[in-house]
């Protein structure tokens, strides 16, 4: 039994409004494109997207499954994700130390600009989030026709999504990023930095509090 468009549509109305609920990635984004524009956002929006695939292919592979099932797997990739999201938290708001009327938004920090790093941030962000194994593992099989190829459908599907969610925070980079005047205050610019570590940390904090 092949999918049909009906499952298809659903599919895809499913992820987009996955990708618009407000997180710890839309954060970063926000973040990202608000203080060095929307191309520096790429690398971060490409990291989580490359998480992202990576839990589908786990899920595929029913390793994500493995993950939601043990409690101690789950417990130590919460922890590591609360741990993650704190220290970003904890840096948003050290950044503000280093923002004045006369620092330019492109250059407060070189850190900051580096493909590779931002591509890292996204991607552990992502992998270190143990929701989205137990997401995954409840999520496809809805979509995946029980006698196809579990796997190739599964796989196909995931590239699907990753192009829907990675479109709506490109999206949401260019956005923020064109609203740059406004960033370029240093009061907002701090007030920034610190609504986002805030959030960060809240979700943080959010994240080692749950339970399986």
């Amino acid at each position: 039994m092949r999918m049909t468009w009906t499952t298809f549509v659903a599919f895809l109305i499913a992820v987009a409004l996955g990708a618009m609920v407000p997180g710890s990635t839309t954060a970063l984004v926000i973040r990202q494109s608000a203080v060095h524009g929307a191309r520096a956002a790429v690398p971060l929006v490409m990291g989580v997207e490359v998480g992202l695939y990576a839990w589908i292919i786990a899920s595929a592979l029913g390793v994500a499954a493995v993950v939601a099932a043990s409690e101690t797997a789950y417990t130590v990739l919460r922890i590591v994700g609360a741990a993650v999201l704190i220290l970003l938290g904890i840096q948003a708001w050290l950044a503000t130390r280093r923002i004045s009327a006369d620092t330019p938004v492109d250059v407060e920090t070189a850190a900051s600009r580096r493909w590779s790093q931002a591509g890292m941030t996204g991607a552990v962000t992502q992998l270190s989030n143990p929701k989205v194994a137990v997401f995954m593992v409840a999520f496809f099989p809805q979509f995946v026709p029980a006698d196809s190829n579990v796997l190739l459908t599964t796989l196909l599907l995931g590239l699907v999504q990753v192009v829907v969610d990675g479109g709506w925070f490109l999206l949401v980079a260019v956005l923020v990023g064109k609203a740059r005047t406004l960033f370029a205050r240093a009061r907002f610019r701090r007030r920034l930095e610190r609504a986002t570590g805030t959030v960060l940390i809240g979700l943080g904090v959010r994240m080692a509090l749950i339970k399986l």
